[in-house]
């Protein structure tokens, strides 16, 4: 449940912009299965996504339609991301992606191949695929491998059109035996599904289980000098 506060917050913003739907929930059913819900209440195809915390840059949307307008045949239109500590003016890494759909498809193989808060989708696909499935931690990158699986087409646009709070809790929360296990079992997932090899699965294990099991400040230095974009 939410705090008293932050109930209030909800209700003064749904009095001023009566198009804000609340939807709430009996009990935390996981991420997966709150997102799956929110969708169904979702009145048009086009469905963007974001985070609570985060902040869209003001041409996001103009830029994402844009591209679904041009291209029909798009299913998944991604962006990059600029990660921000304290506040929006202290930038201090870009999360770049591949912007087309076959290294996009090459990419999902090693890493997530969108970043979430940024995404915009069509809802039809998305459902098509099974929509967002219980996979705690995971429960993005398990959709985009199933889309792209299901012959969805995805796209990244080159360019920043959000800014996503970053910090050093973010890597706690990445760290540590569960985190471990559950990135295990969802590299076993994706080798059962056949969208990565036996090799690929070794790897992608080995890979992240060292980078899990570290010290906090050695994978917050990992992530930022070696997996991150970081300004000049």
């Amino acid at each position: 449940p939410l705090t008293d506060a932050l109930d209030e917050v909800a209700e003064d913003y749904c009095r001023k912009y009566p198009v804000i739907r609340v939807v709430p929930l009996s009990e935390n059913q996981g991420l997966g299965r709150a997102l799956n819900e929110g969708l169904k209440h979702c009145s048009y195809d086009l469905v963007a996504r974001m985070d609570t915390d985060d902040v869209a840059k003001p041409e996001r949307f103009e830029k994402q339609i844009a591209v679904f307008c041009a291209h029909p045949e798009m299913d998944v239109v991604g962006a990059w991301i600029d990660e921000f500590e304290g506040d929006i003016g202290n930038v201090i890494s870009v999360r770049k992606l591949p912007e087309k759909h076959w290294k996009i498809l090459k990419y999902a193989r090693l890493r997530c191949p969108e970043n979430h808060p940024v995404t915009m989708f069509r809802k039809e696909a998305v459902m098509n695929a099974g929509g967002y499935m219980h996979f705690p931690l995971f429960e993005d990158y398990y959709l985009w491998v199933r889309m792209l699986m299901n012959g969805a087409c995805f796209y990244n646009i080159p360019e920043s059109l959000l800014y996503f709070r970053f910090s050093r809790d973010m890597f706690k929360r990445r760290g540590g035996w569960k985190y471990a296990i559950d990135e295990y079992r969802f590299q076993r997932k994706l080798l059962n599904m056949d969208f990565i090899g036996y090799f690929q699965f070794i790897q992608n294990v080995s890979i992240r289980f060292i980078s899990r099991i570290i010290p906090n400040g050695m994978r917050t230095m990992l992530y930022k000098r070696l997996l991150r974009k970081p300004l000049r």
